[in-house]
């Protein structure tokens, strides 16, 4: 979407009104009673016949709607839905205290002003707070989905007001008369398809925020090629990201998922999860604490698989041929790639849509594994996760796009950086008021004693909480 300009896509088929979402968005300034701008969305999917994604409708590329200004530079599945939507990015406003208040902080500065985003993330109420505060800070953004099941539909209306997966990105970077100088990525899709197919685009980029382990992985294999030309600030690895993004987040958002999806009960069942980084940590501690045996590790047979690695084809078919009868698997990392869902789309197997993000496959001798969201992000598809957790996160994404546009010619060369320490703190800072926690301020004795400034920071970048 393009805010200032706003184009979203969203998927015809992979969206979840509440149950189902998916899609893609540039975006520019919000649209409600108190502000306009023009939206344009876009959306579509590419799931496999006979999937829980799939819908008998129309594609949103080929219907012809506007909205209540006019424009129809979005692609979404229903543009009526903006008032709902309007009142669930509202809901998500109350529980994201750290973004408003960044938003209210910088609103007369505009430290944004003529930045011209590409956003490719997952698109929700809680997305939708981040990208309408981009807008009050003065920047221009256009968003498409990196996801195809995580889509709030609804939402997309309401920054519309306010299909093919490639297609949609492609979509937002490439438009007339708008230029995109920053981009904000969680997977390193848009970052790679305005590389691999506008070069001269990629190079006018200021900066790139990634907030992903699989985006930034690829931010560091682009860096070590040599193909990296512009600074890109990692923020997924600042502390506060991580911790509550990745291993709170993840704790509660996992249950949920399965227990939605599934309907199944925890308690004595035999669970593997592969990847023990902050999600994995997150999801087993979740698990056992509702009585399951974990096992990091890969063990037969077992009654639930989570995948939380960032790798590729960390569960083969090999795997799923030797598991137990209504064995349960899903992903809670971010690419689709750790199950090798592929291996399942052959003519020996049945795939039953069973409800909306759930597919049992059949195998020939009775045996059925049940398979969540196609091996995409369970919690986003299946579920949701906390506001309070994405205000942590959409503040780290708008401090690190403010600091990569307006920094001076020279301070960041093309590789890939840490979100500075103090930015951190500053995103912590924020959220206290919600614990109705106040910070004292350290004596100058006490400063001296340390070696520390007052104002911080107050550990080093290596540090981890």
């Amino acid at each position: 979407m393009i805010l200032g300009e706003k184009v979203v896509e969203a998927s015809a088929s992979g969206f979840k009104d509440r149950t189902k979402r998916r899609f893609s968005l540039p975006a520019g300034p919000r649209f409600d009673s108190r502000r306009s701008s023009t939206v344009s969305i876009c959306s579509s999917t590419s799931s496999y016949t006979g999937s829980s994604s799939e819908e008998d409708e129309v594609s949103p590329r080929e219907k012809n709607q506007k909205n209540t200004k006019g424009s129809s530079d979005f692609c979404v599945k229903n543009i009526s839905q903006a008032a709902f939507g309007r009142r669930e990015i509202e809901i998500a406003e109350q529980e994201m205290p750290g973004i408003v208040a960044l938003r209210k902080r910088a609103a007369d500065d505009k430290p944004l002003k003529g930045a011209k985003i590409v956003g490719c993330t997952h698109i929700n109420a809680q997305t939708a707070v981040l990208i309408e505060t981009l807008v009050e800070l003065g920047a221009s953004v256009r968003w498409s989905a990196c996801n195809i099941f995580s889509t709030q539909n609804e939402v997309a209306a309401a920054l519309a007001e306010a299909e093919d997966f490639w297609w949609c990105i492609d979509k937002c970077i490439n438009t007339e008369n708008w230029q995109p100088n920053m981009i904000l990525d969680d997977g390193g899709d848009a970052t790679h398809l305005m590389l691999k197919k506008y070069p001269a685009m990629f190079k006018m980029i200021k900066g790139i925020c990634e907030e992903s382990v699989t985006g930034v992985h690829r931010l560091y294999q682009l860096s070590k090629a040599g193909k990296l030309t512009v600074p890109a600030m990692n923020v997924n690895d600042s502390v506060t990201k991580t911790m509550f993004d990745n291993l709170y987040s993840c704790r509660e958002s996992i249950i949920d998922s399965l227990k939605r999806a599934t309907d199944v009960m925890f308690g004595g069942k035999q669970v593997v999860v592969c990847g023990y980084g902050e999600v994995g940590k997150g999801c087993c501690q979740a698990l056992k604490g509702l009585g399951c045996t974990v096992y990091v590790t890969e063990i037969d047979p077992v009654d639930i698989l989570v995948t939380a690695t960032g790798n590729k084809n960390v569960v083969t078919r090999d795997h799923m041929d030797k598991m137990k009868n209504g064995a349960i698997i899903c992903n809670m990392g971010h690419s689709n790639t750790e199950i090798d869902v592929n291996s399942l789309r052959t003519p020996d197997l049945t795939w039953e849509k069973v409800r909306s993000q759930v597919d049992h496959i059949l195998w020939p001798d009775g045996k059925r594994i049940i398979l969540l969201a196609e091996g995409r992000l369970v919690n986003l598809s299946c579920s949701s996760v906390p506001s309070f957790v994405v205000s942590i996160t959409s503040c780290t994404q708008a401090l690190a796009l403010i600091e990569l546009f307006n920094a001076p010619a020279g301070r960041y060369k093309s590789d890939v950086y840490l979100l500075p320490k103090k930015m951190d703190e500053y995103v912590a800072s924020l959220h206290l008021p919600t614990f109705d926690a106040h910070l004292t301020e350290l004596s100058d004795d006490q400063a001296k004693y340390m070696g520390l400034n007052k104002a911080g920071p107050f550990k080093p970048n290596y540090y981890r909480y």
